[in-house]
Order: C-alpha cells, then structure tokens, then sequence
C-alpha cells in the first residue's frame, strides 16, 4: 500500500460537507473527532478525507496550519487501517479539538486508536462459518 494523500483523496465538495455535517456520525478519541459518512464517490475512490483545526482553539493561520499539517500526515501514514476494512465509500472530516499542544506521536497514537474505533464501531464483520459444523459433515461421509 503506498502512503500517499493524493489530490483525489482530499474532500474539496462543499455538498460533501454539508452532507457530512447534516447526515454524518461521528467517533472521538480526545482531542481527535472523525466526522463520517458513507457516500458514492464515484470510480474506485473508498475515502475523501478533509481536515480541520478551530480558529476559536489557536487564533494564528501558523498554528492552525501546523495541525493540520500534523493530522495529514498521521492520516497518510495510518490511512490502511481503515482502507483495508472498507467495504463501500465513505467520506471523513478530521478534527483537532483541543486547545492544548500535543506532540506529534501524542497524535498519530490517538489516531491510530480513533481508526481503530471507527472500524469496531462501524464495520460489519463477515460472519465466519462455525468449524463445527464442518465436522460432522465429514464424520458422516
């Protein structure tokens, strides 16, 4: 899997994220908030992902950039978690809220462990087929 964040990936449609905030769920793990919802993206896209840090929370463009900054990288590096689960498109908006200053592995452990709710919260497993059923069907022949 290659650890990219193309421009296809990015969630750039204003209808998108009015959808998002109207329709969407979301999952937190303080101070990370993921905002999803299953859409049709169209072609072979499974993820639009977009990011967002709270002008209310750091008052300086440098400060919201840098988080935003941090929150893409830990998404590029992270995103095969929720990659490989997904069975149908969904679109994300990624937020940071929190005044405080965490260090860059304080965010990418919380986003590792958010991709890791969303998926036990959200995810349907395939049932698996019980092995023993498949014994005594042998046993009989």
């Amino acid at each position: 899997m290659k650890f990219t964040y193309p421009k296809e990936e990015k969630l750039k449609s204003k209808i998108t994220i009015g959808k998002l905030f109207t329709e969407g769920k979301s999952v937190s793990k303080y101070p990370l908030r993921l905002v999803f919802c299953a859409t049709d993206l169209g072609g072979n896209q499974k993820i639009k992902m977009g990011v967002s840090v709270s002008k209310k929370n750091f008052k300086k463009a440098v400060d919201r950039n840098y988080f935003k900054r941090i929150l893409r990288e830990t998404y590029r590096l992270n995103k095969h978690i929720l990659v490989n689960q997904l069975d149908q498109p969904y679109s994300f908006m990624f937020f940071y809220q929190t005044k405080e200053r965490l260090t860059y592995e304080e965010i990418n452990t919380k986003t590792i462990q958010l991709f890791e709710k969303f998926i036990a919260q959200n995810i349907k497993k395939e049932p698996k087929e019980d092995s023993s059923s498949n014994e005594g069907a042998n046993n009989s022949i």
